[in-house]
């Protein structure tokens, strides 16, 4: 049996696979695709520039190590981005997190998993705290979270007087330091996937995601078609306040003490991350796939600049260099956008 497709008759078999032609095309003009190709080339040019020693086993598992505490804040503020807003507290938060969780450990009758569960929450309320100064405020996301963050780090500082705290229960520190396959796939990773993963699926399959991405291109057309732009913040805000303190537990596991300092040089990672792997600052666009290439491509090239010996000062610079090329790159992407639909 045939059906006709532009005057000319295809087998189902033929239909498919005209299909699947589409897409492959239709993906190899868009900016994951780039950014794959982008990710290959850095690759390449590190490892002959390292002499080989950039795809040492031991150094892939430094990359992969250092991707997976930021790609937890990639993934929130990826989620808020396409929504419309941006969170600058997360480090601060998350590292705040991380200390509550290990001051509760210090008490050895309260168990792991209330521990673990005390830090999730006091990061979902700093998240609704944050969404609440938004929605009925109607504060700048960048200044009400700039609040929190000062908020977040100053409790920082009173809750762990200043020091590190050693996180010492075996089950916690095995989310942060155990490995598989002759220690070169830390057990964290596999966390990290899944997380990116199951987010990936919320928002490009499921009526929810749906609802951010109309929400980040039109506030006011998402509310006439009956979706409520502000429950939808709370919800993206409260989740980042759990992504931050999952991704400070963790670096708390991995060390084995909870710092002051602990993710806050990370924030502007997760951005930059997300900016780079395709998510505009407009709002409306992006997935997580190119969240996780632009992820990639960050701490590759940040991991093989290490390598070659060359100052960490300079590193946080060309990062700077690369989060105002993708942002370039986004002003121009919209504003052709913009022009089209005029």
């Amino acid at each position: 049996m045939s059906s006709v497709v532009t005057g000319k008759y295809y087998s189902p078999q033929e239909k498919e696979e005209d299909m699947y032609l589409t897409r492959l095309k239709s993906f190899a003009k868009s900016k994951t695709f780039t950014l794959l190709l982008l990710n290959v080339f850095v690759i390449i040019v590190f490892t002959i520039f390292t002499g080989g020693r950039f795809l040492r086993p031991l150094n892939i598992r430094n990359i992969l190590n250092a991707m997976v505490i930021v790609s937890f804040l990639v993934i929130g503020e990826g989620l808020l981005i396409i929504y419309g807003n941006i969170d600058l507290s997360c480090g601060n938060v998350g590292t705040m997190c991380a200390i509550v969780m290990a001051l509760v450990l210090l008490n050895g009758s309260i168990p792991w998993f209330a521990a673990l569960l005390i830090s999730f929450i006091v990061g979902i309320i700093a998240g609704l705290l944050n969404a609440t100064l938004i929605v009925k405020l109607n504060f700048q996301p960048f200044i009400a979270t700039l609040a929190m963050a000062s908020v977040a780090e100053g409790l920082s500082y009173v809750f762990g007087n200043a020091s590190s705290i050693a996180v010492e229960n075996s089950i916690i520190t095995f989310l942060g330091t155990y490995r598989f396959f002759n220690d070169l796939i830390p057990f964290s990773v596999i966390i990290s996937l899944a997380f990116m993963l199951i987010y990936g699926i919320i928002l490009s399959r499921t009526k929810f995601g749906r609802m951010i991405y109309l929400c980040g291109g039109n506030r006011e057309a998402a509310r006439l078609t009956g979706i409520n732009p502000k429950k939808i913040c709370y919800i993206l805000f409260a989740n980042m306040g759990f992504l931050s303190a999952l991704s400070g537990s963790l670096l708390a596991a991995r060390m084995k003490s909870a710092t002051v300092n602990g993710i806050t040089s990370n924030q502007f990672s997760g951005i930059t991350a997300a900016i780079l792997g395709g998510i505009s600052f407009g709002g409306g666009a992006g997935g997580m796939l190119g969240a996780f290439f632009g992820l990639l491509l960050l701490n590759c090239f940040n991991n093989g600049m290490t390598i070659m010996g060359i100052d960490p000062f300079w590193q946080t610079v060309a990062s700077g260099i690369l989060l105002l090329v993708a942002l370039i790159f986004d002003y121009i992407s919209v504003s052709r956008a913009a022009k089209r639909l005029a």
